[in-house]
């Protein structure tokens, strides 16, 4: 993996769940590229503070941030709503806001709220952001996933947890899905000169899961000392968006910066178009 320092003098990217951990030093990194860097954050002080120190440290005046709750859609077709009407083109879309929930939260949509945030949040987003990033191609969409995605496939059955819930089979399922609708996505815009991949940017230490209880808390704690910095992490994020040996590179997996296959539910073309099928209903977005 190349160190980058590609300029990106004109480009724009949207960060979601930019305030913090990867997405911050991610838009940190990019924003020192000089790229316009829009962050996404759900705390308009979190994320004003972010765009504060991100313009600071980069010395890049183009940094702008917006505020959305990837849990609720309403708010997430406002978001792409102004964002368009603030800007006409989009080269980077990453897909990165993430919740691991111990307990079933049911969301204002009625769903599931570790599906609504991590896959069906940014599935909307994405769909809503489309015609942009085909007006603007060549154009990257980089899918944040884990390697949790591994070791577990999608309860169609159950997919919002109501017959029985697991904080991590819905985070692991919810990772799976990123990773389908990946593969999904990148067959739909073949030819379009949109590009769209997935990144496990490694077992990162940042503030996720810090407001856990019991076992997740204590492996968090106990791994901290083991885990990546978010810097480390986000040059994986940064070049998968910027990087020159990547163009028209799509529908791949990539593990720290490093191309690698994923699990093999995540190749099941039938769960693919099946979890776009569903998730195109429960956005009410044409499938």
């Amino acid at each position: 993996m190349e160190e980058s320092n590609v300029d990106m003098t004109g480009k724009v990217c949207l960060i979601t769940g930019a305030n913090s951990g990867i997405g911050k030093a991610t838009a940190l990194g990019l924003a020192k590229l000089d790229a316009t860097v829009v962050i996404i954050s759900r705390d308009k002080d979190k994320g004003e503070a972010a765009l504060l120190e991100i313009r600071t440290r980069s010395g890049n005046k183009n940094v702008d941030a917006m505020v959305a709750d990837l849990s609720t859609q309403d708010s997430v077709r406002e978001l792409a709503h102004d964002f368009k009407a603030r800007y006409k083109k989009l080269h980077v879309l990453i897909n990165n806001a993430g919740v691991f929930l111990p307990k079933r939260v049911p969301t204002v949509d009625g769903l599931e709220a570790t599906f609504a945030t991590n896959h069906l949040g940014h599935f909307l987003l994405t769909n809503l952001l489309l015609d942009v990033l085909k007006a603007s191609a060549p154009s990257r969409i980089i899918n944040i996933t884990s390697s949790a995605h591994r070791g577990t496939e999608m309860d169609f059955e159950d997919l919002q947890g109501e017959k029985k819930y697991s904080g991590f089979h819905a985070y692991s399922q919810s990772k799976l899905a990123n990773v389908l609708f990946t593969y999904q996505l990148a067959r739909l815009l073949e030819g379009t000169g949109v590009t769209v991949n997935c990144l496990h940017p490694g077992v990162v230490r940042t503030g996720f899961g810090k407001d856990q209880r019991g076992l997740m808390s204590m492996l968090i704690s106990v791994g901290s000392p083991f885990m990546m910095s978010p810097e480390r992490a986000a040059r994986a994020a940064i070049y998968l968006a910027t990087s020159h040996e990547l163009e028209g590179v799509t529908g791949k997996h990539f593990s720290k910066g490093r191309e690698e296959r994923s699990s093999e539910k995540s190749y099941d073309m039938a769960s693919a178009e099946r979890l776009w099928k569903i998730s195109a209903e429960l956005t009410k977005i044409a499938s």
